[in-house]
């Protein structure tokens, strides 16, 4: 007995010998791994040291100490991902100005894809809308500066200028057999972000071009003046690059009035956060379309993914852009900064947006809606007025072309859906749920 309880004591003695040997062979090996991370850390920022020393002295060109920290900034920044960017004291200053709402250049969105400079989407009404640019379009040139290598903010930059000046756009659009050369003024570049019209009497569309600061109040404002006699909404987000993320969330919780709306993670969990949607901020639940396109990119993946995970709207049109990282602007001094991407966005079922976009419920083609009309197949109780019809196109009514176009400002008429093939298909699904939800 007395032997068990020695060789006990004896096991347990081991086993506390052997806990401390491990516990401070552990903490050894960490300190060691810590000190080992400085080392490496001073020896990579001493090799940094020597290259700009070097270059400084032997180059060329006589390069100053503040250019080569400039350049080596913005390689830096520029090889982490296509959306970081260091931004010297003029690029600083352009971002602020557009954060404004109101610059001065094309109107048009940009951002890498597969290395290329391509074209997100113009903004409506534009110089660039105007001269004819279009979603995907790939920018080669800007004036004869090639885009090859160029980033984001080096190509934003040459297209800003003077209004009034012009600019020579060249692109490679897919079924052109040679690469086009567009002229464009530039011009006051002022966002209107929603437009609101109705289609018949019971349908509303709102179109949101770009997520500013007054998306939310504004659709809001849209949507409760047409309250009691809308039936079903149409939410038009083609070519809507994107904006300000609390606008994506608030146009969410308009029409979803429980769950999470989107999430963010990065490396740090302070980097980490989900928007959730809350039920006084819904404002309705009639029957939702939501259409997307190519053009369609960041805050408008977040909107349409959103919904379309939450089952409440019908997504139609095609893939989106595909653009679901979070950047920030970080100053480094009064006139300088870095935009660094921080995190990417998740929706609600945790699938990602980055690289590969939202795919809608419905895929549909951009083009007309294939028509046949017969003018004159009428019936005989109608052949009267036809015929004055047909006398007023001769002599011409101005009056009447002229509340036509008034009008248009506010309704979207068949002849206007005919020529969108995709929201004529919307409207058709609109149409179909609110049948069914009686």
């Amino acid at each position: 007995m007395k032997n068990k309880k020695f060789i006990t004591l004896g096991f347990a003695s081991v086993a506390v010998a052997l806990t401390l040997f491990f516990s401070t062979n552990v903490l050894a090996s960490a300190k060691e791994t810590k000190t080992n991370s400085e080392a490496t850390r001073l020896e990579a920022l001493a090799k940094f040291t020597k290259v700009i020393s070097i270059v400084e002295q032997y180059n060329v060109d006589e390069v100053t100490i503040e250019e080569l920290m400039d350049k080596a900034l913005e390689g830096m920044m520029g090889n982490l991902d296509a959306h970081s960017s260091y931004l010297k004291q003029k690029d600083f200053k352009n971002l602020k100005v557009q954060t404004d709402g109101e610059f001065g250049g094309l109107g048009i969105t940009v951002g890498i894809r597969d290395g290329a400079l391509t074209v997100i989407a113009p903004i409506e009404g534009t110089p660039a809308d105007k001269a004819g640019l279009k979603s995907s379009d790939i920018i080669l040139k800007i004036n004869e500066k090639s885009t090859l290598n160029m980033t984001i903010d080096e190509a934003v930059s040459l297209m800003r200028g003077k209004v009034g000046e012009p600019i020579e756009i060249t692109i490679v659009r897919e079924g052109e057999a040679k690469p086009l050369k567009i002229k464009i003024i530039r011009g006051i570049i002022t966002i209107e972000s929603v437009y609101a019209k109705s289609i018949g009497n019971d349908i509303q569309y709102i179109r949101v071009t770009s997520f500013d600061k007054k998306v939310v109040a504004d659709v809001a404002k849209a949507i409760n003046k047409r309250r009691s006699v809308t039936k079903g909404i149409v939410l038009d987000l083609r070519n809507n690059p994107g904006g300000l993320l609390d606008q994506a969330v608030g146009l969410v919780d308009i029409f979803v009035d429980k769950g999470d709306i989107v999430s963010q993670k990065g490396r740090k969990k302070s980097d980490n956060e989900v928007y959730t949607a809350k039920s006084e901020n819904t404002l309705t639940k009639v029957p939702l379309v939501v259409l997307v396109n190519g053009g369609s990119a960041s805050a408008s993946e977040i909107v349409s993914g959103s919904l379309q995970d939450h089952k409440r709207g019908i997504i139609v049109g095609q893939n989106t852009f595909g653009k679901g990282s979070v950047q920030v602007v970080l100053p480094i001094t009064n006139d300088e900064a870095i935009k660094l991407t921080i995190a990417r966005y998740y929706l609600p079922s945790g699938r990602t947006i980055q690289a590969v976009g939202v795919k809608p419920d419905i895929d549909v083609l951009p083009g007309l809606v294939p028509t046949k009309k017969n003018e004159y197949a009428i019936k005989e109780a109608d052949l009267k007025k036809h015929l004055e019809e047909e006398l007023e196109k001769v002599d011409g009514n101005g009056e009447e072309n002229k509340e036509s176009k008034k009008d248009s400002k506010h309704i979207i008429t068949e002849e206007m859906m005919n020529k969108d093939i995709q929201l004529k298909v919307g409207v058709d699904i609109i149409k179909a749920l609110i049948i069914v939800k009686g």
